[in-house]
Order: C-alpha cells, then structure tokens, then sequence
C-alpha cells in the first residue's frame, strides 16, 4: 500500500506533482476541441476539472488516458515526460478512468473481473483462484467496501460497479485516478459512499480528478480546481476560496445572474390536481395540487416512486386507483394523447432514450408532437418544420447552426433543450419535468432555470422531479417527499431546507407536516 499523505499535504505547492498537463492542443479536422490545456495535479488531493460542455474536457480525460495523443503540449506523469500510444501505455503509467458506465463482465465474478487478462497462475500454469480472491478481498478493505469477490457482476448496482472499477485500477498499481461523472446515476447514500471511498484513497497517496456539473460536490469532495473554457485554460485555485458564482462566472464567461431565477409569482387556479392515486406495489394514495405560475417539486430517494408518479399521471402506466384532473377537467388515465389534449405535457429523465429519436434531425425531434398540426392532406412540409423548430430554437437559445443536423451532435443541455421544445410547442397548461438538468453543465442549467421561470410568469404550472437538492430548493414553491410510494411530507417554501427533506425522504415521522 502506498505511503499515507496527510490531508494538509495536497495543498503543498512545492509537491511534486502526480500529473502535468502543459500547453496541450487537439484539433479534429477544422474543429479546435484543445487550444491551450493545462492540468497540474498533487499526490494525496481531489482536483475538480470543470467546464462548460465543449470547454474540453472529455478530450483531455481521452489524452490522459492514452486514447488521444495531443498535437502539442507536454503531459508528465511523476515528473517524467510521457507519450501515450494506447490505452495499455497510459495504464502502465498508474492512470486509471472510472467512467460514468462501468464496463464489466456480468457473467463473471468481482475478481475475474479485476484480474481479467492477467490472472495469477503458478508454475504449472494453473489458476490461483485463492490468491486472487485474497488480493481482490485486500483491496476492498483498503477501500472501506464490504463486498464478496466471488460475487457474480450481474445484478449489482452501478455503485457497486463503480467500486469494482476502483478496485480493478487500484489492484494494477493506478495512483492517478479520473473520475468522469462518477455520481450521474446514483442515489444520495451511493453517492456518500463513494466520497468516503474517494477520501480514503486520498489518504493514502493517490492523485484523484473529478469531473462532475454537480458544485455542491465540487465544494464538498476537492481541494483545488482548474476550470476549462472553450478549450482553453481558464484558471486553477483552491476550492475552499472560491463560490458558486464566482465558479459559474469563470466556467461561461459572463456573469449569469440569479443563478436560480425562481419568480415571486402569485399562485392563480388549480391546474393540476391528483386525487388517491395508486399503482400496486409502486406508489400508494398520492394527493396534490399544482397551481398555476407555481413549481411542485416531488422529492425523495431513487426508488421512492417519483416517476413512476409522473409516468402515470401522463398515462404511460395504467394506475389501478385515483383520479387526475386537468383544469378542472377530469383526465382519462392511461391514455397519454388524451393527456396531451388535455394540456399535459411530459419531459423524461432519460432524455436520450425517451424524449429524443437519436437518429433523427434536431428540427423532426423539436416538431414530433406538432406533426398532425404542421401536416396537410397527411403530408408535412420540410419547410413549415424547419421554420417551426427554429422559432422555438430562438425562444430558448438553442445553440445548433444546422435544424437539419443529426440530434446527436448536440450537448446535453441543448438536447434538453429540443425536448422542451417539443412539448412547449403543444401550448401545454400544465409541464411535468423529470430530472430536468441531469447531465448538463452549469451554463446550460442556469438556461433552462430561466426558461422555466419565464414560463412560470405565463401561467404554466409545473410539477418538478429533481435528485438535486439545491435545485428544489433554488427552484420549487413547496415541496412533496414521497418514501417507499407514499407521500411523507409536503413542505411549504419557508419549511424547505435539506435536513427536513431528507428526514422526511428517509421515513423519519417527525418530518411529516
């Protein structure tokens, strides 16, 4: 095991550093993705790489793992100068990438997992299956983690996964670590797991880059920051001296204003309203209103039932009990065109798989829902689509310069972007949102919070589900924390804060008002 480094350590300035990353440039073709990067990492710290979408990123974590070589620049590893032909060469240096999907072998246990292509063998060439398991049972401890390694892959969570991960880089002498997005898809217990896990390896020595849009974490994880903007490098310093805003100001490049633009609007009528809805072994009983000019947020731990909810209230679940009402106006369940001439629309959490035909163009994706409207004599004019898309384009600043391109080539925040287009165009009355800035960076979060505000002062009302704290509360007017399918508190704005939410998410009576 590597030699301990005390905390206070990864902020010496004259430690060698683990990992340097000099005047890096990388162009695809005519496309600039690195136009001067610039990485210094110290043995024993967590350094945060921050950034826009395209500010870079994901192309210095491929150099640094050996997937890339830059056109310039100089990248050290231990002081010494490296040129990384293969992801083998970049392993052989101690670095490992933890990607946001684990890449295992389901069939197989943890430790042939780990020890895959180079398993222990005596001098008979037979497999030292002990050995393995004993080594493999080591580096979960070292890690804090209590997990058998004879344990088949398939069936464990992506946080298990995660570990499994760690576990395979640690056991090939990895002492720079990269974590891409490493929390995107677990819950809030998972996710302080894996900090304690990631404060451990700390401890003992290893270099840790976290990428993440998530600041809180920022703040609550890392030591030092570098932030990334366009491809260049924006500036490096310690996280306990910085602030959100000053964060967000240097990640965009201007100043964003009210991060969380949550209006003082005056609730007006009901424009939605649930009445004892259940689905059996999912959710049970669940009762609210939602005004309009006002944001519901329905809050708890993953599995609780928030968008199973969701789901059948727009009628993608059939719901065995309980009733919806649209502006007064009962609402046929189980049939989501009549929910949506009803004025429901719906915005999913996995936005790739369920609100957006990936090989379709930005402007079909953008007028799906419009196309009975838009077509005459069951046909559609390309023009009339195109027109369409780009005037809801405009109204929320998507950045595309071709409606005709693929919907991949956009950014996640402006793939959100078209999927609220979509369902804006309808003229919806009411908006229910599922993780609405999951897995897009702070410019483009801030984008879509004004754009619901904007809405708010219309009318719409929305029911928001989010796993981001701050964002319930930066956002919502009152808060429903749902526990095990069942409705644990409902919280006005001045009840709001994280403490009561999560007593209330994790069944505590007291928390229920």
């Amino acid at each position: 095991m590597m030699q301990a480094i005390a905390a206070s350590t990864a902020l010496t300035p004259n430690l060698a550093p683990a990992l340097e990353l000099l005047a890096a440039r990388k162009s695809f073709g005519a496309v600039a993705a690195l136009r001067d990067a610039r990485l210094h990492m110290l043995p024993g710290e967590v350094h945060a790489l921050l950034g826009e979408n395209g500010a870079g990123k994901s192309t210095i974590v491929k150099i640094l793992a050996g997937v890339h070589a830059p056109d310039a620049g100089v990248l050290k590893v231990d002081g010494r100068a490296v040129s990384f032909k293969t992801p083998a060469d970049a392993r052989r240096a101690g670095i490992a990438v933890i990607y946001q999907e684990p890449t295992l072998f389901g069939a197989l246990s943890i430790t042939e997992n780990i020890y895959m292509g180079r398993q222990l063998t005596d001098r008979f060439g037979r497999l030292q299956h002990r050995a393995m398991s004993a080594e493999v049972e080591k580096l979960l401890q070292r890690m804090g983690v209590s997990l058998d390694p004879a344990r088949i892959v398939q069936g464990l969570s992506i946080a298990d996964q995660q570990v499994v991960e760690i576990a395979k880089a640690l056991s090939q002498q990895a002492h720079i670590l990269i974590m891409d997005e490493p929390t995107a898809a677990l819950s809030k217990l998972e996710v302080e797991r894996l900090f304690a896990i990631v404060r451990r390896l700390r401890e003992q020595g290893v270099a840790l880059l976290f990428i993440t849009h998530r600041l809180e974490e920022v703040f609550a994880l890392t030591q030092r920051l570098t932030i990334m903007r366009d491809g260049a490098f924006v500036m490096t310093g310690l996280t306990a001296q910085m602030d959100a805003e000053l964060i967000v100001r240097h990640m965009v490049g201007r100043d964003l204003g009210n991060y969380y633009p949550r209006p003082d609007t005056v609730p007006g009528a009901v424009a939605l309203k649930v009445k004892g809805l259940s689905r059996r072994g999912v959710f049970k009983d669940i009762s609210f209103e939602v005004r309009k000019g006002e944001i519901v947020a329905l809050a708890g731990l993953v599995g609780a039932g928030r968008s199973e909810v969701a789901r059948a209230i727009f009628g993608i679940d059939a719901a065995d009990a309980g009733e919806v009402w649209i502006n007064g106006l009962p609402l046929n369940l189980g049939h989501p065109g009549a929910a949506v001439d009803a004025g429901l629309a719906l915005v999913p959490e996995d936005r790739r798989q369920q609100g957006l035909v990936m090989t379709a163009s930005i402007a079909r994706n953008a007028t799906l829902t419009m196309i009975r409207r838009l077509s005459h004599c069951g046909f559609m004019r390309v023009a009339d689509e195109m027109q369409t898309s780009a005037e809801w384009g405009k109204k929320l600043k998507l950045k595309a310069h071709d409606y005709g391109a693929n919907v991949a080539t956009l950014s996640g925040g402006n793939q959100q972007k078209v999927v609220l287009a979509k369902w804006l165009a309808t003229g919806p009355s009411v908006l229910i949102i599922d993780e609405p800035t999951r897995g897009i960076d702070v410019g483009a979060k801030a984008e879509v919070y004004h754009t619901i505000a904007q809405l708010l002062e219309q009318g719409l009302a929305v029911l928001m589900i989010s796993s981001e704290l701050p964002e319930v509360l930066g956002m919502a007017h009152r808060v429903i924390v749902l526990n095990e399918g069942r409705i644990a508190a409902q919280l006005s704005r001045d009840q709001m804060n994280e403490e009561t939410i999560m007593a209330a998410a994790l069944g505590q009576e007291e928390s229920v008002v």
